[in-house]
């Protein structure tokens, strides 16, 4: 009994030592994370422990609190469009996240640790309790928001801003038609339209008619009951993350010289010819500058991200299975840690 009773104890000293030089080295024990080893549907993903990641020169090590979710994600997860992408196996879905910067390279020098961050990923990692970052890809944190509000913020936000304030160059007195206006990309364009002095028009189901005026929309129109085209006329842009049959009637709204934002699909040229306007395809890109000028209008309480949906991480199979049907109302969001107090 009593060999017994120390050979237990020598084996706990041992793994506690080994643990406080796992700490005292830098290096981490298994972080919990998310995981597909191969392509496909939303099942495939796997709810794993890991070895944490190591930040190079130019990057910093994240501890993860919160990850959104993105109607995107599953096509990442799909393989389709792996080489484009540069998506490769294994691989942790996660593209927006919020958290606190643990550990920097050398070269990071814009954000020290302990600062509150939130941004995108370009690669993923976020569905994790760590993630690395390079310093164009993340912002300090909105002060106004909680970590699961800010992660659900970023990839939706930079999509709506690049395209309408950086491609469009949308301003005062125009007019603008927006899909899905309650989506993760609809519900910020709403609202960045509307700072820009823009009239929004935005469609939307009948659940989420109130949405889109609470948003700000001047005019909501219910897609279930009401065609577009018929209420939407001469208008300046559309913004399309839809595609398909939605692409092919918008061209018919916009007046000369306006412009279709496509998130989706490839405008038809025969039709941009004949009604004499543009088209732009918009590829979001992380932007900490963009980020940093999203996060001061979210402090100065003119755009509010709308989340509809808080999971733990060990429910990403069910919120990867609803970001699928592309019908949710504002963002879902993973919670990977508890909120930091204070």
């Amino acid at each position: 009994m009593r060999t017994t009773f120390r050979l237990l104890w020598s084996l706990t000293v041992f793994a506690i030592g080994c643990s406080r030089a796992a700490f005292a080295t830098g290096e981490k024990p298994l972080m919990k994370a998310v995981v597909a080893h191969e392509y496909g549907a939303p099942e495939v993903l796997k709810f794993e422990e890991v070895p944490p990641p190591k930040p190079q020169d130019d990057e910093a090590l994240v501890r993860v609190i919160a990850s959104g979710v993105n109607p995107a994600d599953p096509l990442t997860l799909s393989g389709k469009y792996a080489r484009e992408w540069g998506t490769n196996l294994p691989l942790i879905p996660g593209y927006e996240i919020a958290g606190i910067i643990e550990k920097t390279g050398v070269k990071f020098t814009s954000l020290k640790p302990g600062d509150a961050v939130y941004g995108y990923p370009t690669f993923g990692g976020g569905w994790a309790e760590y993630v690395v970052v390079k310093e164009r890809e993340v912002a300090p944190k909105p002060k106004s928001l909680s970590f699961a509000e800010a992660a659900a913020v970023p990839m939706g936000a930079l999509t709506a801003w690049q395209a309408l304030v950086d491609v469009a160059q949308l301003h005062a007195g125009q007019t603008i038609l927006i899909h899905g206006g309650s989506g993760g990309v609809g519900s910020f364009a709403i609202q960045i339209a509307k700072v820009r002095g823009a009239r929004v028009i935005a469609t939307a189901s009948t659940a989420n008619q109130d949405l889109l005026r609470q948003l700000g929309a001047d005019v909501a129109i219910d897609y279930t009951k009401q065609k577009f085209e018929e209420i939407a006329k001469d208008v300046d842009c559309v913004l399309d993350p839809v595609g398909k049959d939605t692409l092919a009637r918008s061209y018919a709204v916009l007046k000369k010289g306006g412009i279709i934002l496509a998130l989706v699909g490839q405008p038809d040229p025969e039709e941009l010819k004949k009604h004499e306007i543009r088209a732009a395809g918009i590829w979001v890109k992380p932007n900490p500058k963009d980020l940093s000028e999203i996060a001061q209008l979210i402090d100065a309480g003119k755009i509010k991200p709308t989340v509809t949906q808080i999971r733990p991480l060990s429910e990403a199979i069910a919120a990867e299975q609803q970001a699928e049907t592309h019908h949710t109302r504002g963002k879902v969001v993973l919670r990977i840690a508890d909120e930091p107090k204070g």
